[in-house]
């Protein structure tokens, strides 16, 4: 099982990259966001995931373990393969994903192309108990007014990733006003 690479990026595509591994080069499929971050001749370090089946070998790498350990989780859920685990990743970070799970959202989930209400709960069933952490320590589940302003942001173009990282830079103190917050959460990107 290959568990860890590095090497030098030698092309990157919308969902993987090919890195030079000792002169061979192996296909990586990673979330979306790194696909797009990552440059030629770059060096990077993935932890990473095997997935063997009859007819192929695909690997599959994340900048930290964390990512890895979320995408086999996400690997246990009756009808999750590994493209929908990597969507999931690719659309939701890590922190919205415990957010979910410890919240009971499974529509957080339908948010992904590809993951239906009953996969989206299915989710969270399978994850419960096997996700650590406290709902406060994460910042508290989203609120309705925070639902409204993240479907507000991802109906204006912006991803799901993009838009939390919005939400969470709106302070704390602010009213749960869905203008309010959305124009607080538009200024995030301007700024």
């Amino acid at each position: 099982m290959i568990a860890h690479l590095a090497g030098e990026v030698l092309s990157s595509a919308g969902d993987h990259i090919i890195v030079d591994v000792g002169g061979v080069g192996l296909r990586v499929y990673a979330t979306a966001e790194f696909c797009r971050q990552v440059t030629r001749a770059q060096r990077v370090s993935l932890h990473t995931h095997l997935v063997v089946r009859e007819d192929s070998l695909t690997l599959y790498g994340f900048e930290t373990d964390e990512e890895r350990e979320l995408f086999l989780l996400l690997l246990g859920v009756n009808g999750v393969g590994p493209r929908s685990a990597l969507a999931v990743l690719s659309s939701l970070s890590p922190d919205v994903i415990r957010r979910a799970v410890l919240a009971e959202q499974g529509e957080i989930f339908t948010r992904v192309p590809g993951i239906g209400k009953k996969t989206g709960q299915a989710i969270v069933i399978h994850l419960q108990g096997k996700i650590k952490g406290d709902l406060e320590m994460l910042g508290g589940a989203d609120t309705d007014v925070d639902t409204q302003v993240l479907e507000a942001l991802t109906s204006l173009g912006y991803s799901i990733v993009e838009g939390q990282a919005a939400l969470q830079s709106i302070p704390r103190d602010t009213p749960q006003d869905v203008e309010m917050r959305l124009r607080l959460a538009l200024q995030y990107f301007s700024g």
